[in-house]
């Protein structure tokens, strides 16, 4: 009977939603720790949190109380008012960030707006009207929206929308000299994950962070970091750049942030501080009172319990155990990444893997383009539960013989 219930569902949802993924064949009803459960009663290890938003799993004690109570109280006055959550949120993330100043949005592609938006009129104001190319890097992704999507460095999401945003150049990605020969008067600022996760889980050096540093302090442009799926503790430090000590001018940080709850955020420092003024920014639901009162529960819980530092030990942890699966393997070429964000990286097309090990192992994997299977699990994993995937994952690569 369930699973006649869970294909009904599946057949609703494909008549009703628009087309824009294609899903697998299951809908989960609850999650308790780092376990999901489908309609029927099937319990699922995640390893993959929901796009690496769920940081602390599913039902972390405290969370859920923290969000019912604010529930209770407000949910929601607009940005024409000040509201208690959101001043608490906004400390407790410039605090863990080292950054200066806040404003909250719904998502990270807001966020990227937001910060693209510093970028353009700090040029425009500090160097003239022409000021306004940004440079990105290819194989990044920064979003969906207009400006996001404009400086996302893989052309078969863009094709279909262009003409975009003009003005953005794409750089090699760990390849200084290839963004220094894109730099112009005509350049305001330079965006770049410190760790690329939709192209492949590769990791900024971190001479390539330092050198765009310097490029962006040589020529005064904006140096933006996006964090919104690498930051929030999941390379063992809140934010991946603080592994380095690379401060930018401007971060995004969305996901692990609300676990689950959709918000985002950008952070000015230094020079980008002062940029946007009254009038230049806005969202009617950014930052609003329930967004904020999980946002600032999960930073309480991070600091308390530790969460970044759990990532970087279990981590190393699950690196090595892949690293060992790796030489029982042909088709394995390298596992790469930092902390809870690794990619393991095939010489064949990873996508009937991670069906196979969703169907028949009951884990959820998922890839980070075509070759790679990408682990983002809850930060709150144990090697109990790393040792677990990996003996799920081994069982599916020997049935299909790689």
């Amino acid at each position: 009977e369930g699973g006649q219930l869970m294909e009904e569902n599946i057949q609703r949802a494909e008549q009703q939603l628009l087309k824009t993924y294609n899903r697998y064949p299951v809908v989960f009803d609850r999650g308790n720790g780092v376990t999901l459960y489908d309609t029927e009663g099937n319990a699922y290890l995640d390893f993959f949190s929901g796009i690496g938003v769920q940081g602390l799993g599913h039902h972390y004690p405290g969370l859920q109380e923290a969000v019912k109570e604010q529930v209770d109280k407000l949910w929601h006055t607009s940005n024409y008012f000040y509201n208690e959550p959101a001043i608490e949120a906004s400390e407790k993330l410039l605090k863990v960030s080292q950054m200066e100043r806040v404003f909250f949005t719904n998502s990270g592609t807001e966020a990227i707006e937001g910060a693209l938006k510093i970028a353009r009129k700090y040029g425009v104001e500090k160097h003239g009207k022409d000021c306004y190319e940004m440079i990105a890097m290819n194989h990044s992704f920064h979003g969906r929206t207009f400006g996001a999507l404009s400086v996302t460095g893989n052309a078969h999401y863009r094709e279909p929308f262009e003409p975009l945003l003009p003005g953005v150049k794409f750089a090699t990605y760990n390849d200084l000299q290839s963004v220094r020969a894109l730099v112009s008067e005509k350049t305001c600022g330079i965006i770049v994950e410190p760790l690329q996760g939709e192209g492949g889980i590769h990791p900024a050096t971190e001479e390539f962070l330092n050198g765009l540093r310097d490029l962006a302090d040589q020529y005064d442009l904006i140096l933006i970091f996006d964090e919104i799926q690498c930051g929030m503790g999941r390379t063992g430090k809140y934010f991946t750049w603080q592994n380095f000590g690379i401060r930018p001018d401007v971060m995004t940080v969305a996901k692990a942030l609300g676990n689950g709850v959709p918000i985002g955020a950008f952070l000015a420092a230094g020079k980008a501080v002062n940029i946007l003024e009254p009038g230049d920014h806005g969202s009617t639901y950014g930052g609003n009172p329930l967004v904020c009162a999980a946002a600032a529960k999960v930073l309480d819980i991070f600091e308390k319990d530790q969460i970044p530092e759990n990532a970087k030990v279990v981590g190393e942890y699950l690196k090595e155990k892949l690293n060992t699966l790796s030489k029982h393997h042909g088709h394995i070429m390298e596992c790469r990444g930092c902390g809870l964000m690794l990619g393991l990286e095939f010489d064949v097309p990873v996508g009937e893997i991670i069906q196979k090990v969703l169907l028949e192992e009951k884990m959820v994997l998922i890839n980070a383009g075509s070759h790679v299977i990408r682990f983002i699990p809850p930060l709150v994993i144990t090697k109990e539960n790393v040792d677990d995937a990996v003996a799920r994952l081994d069982r599916v690569l020997t049935k299909l013989d790689f």
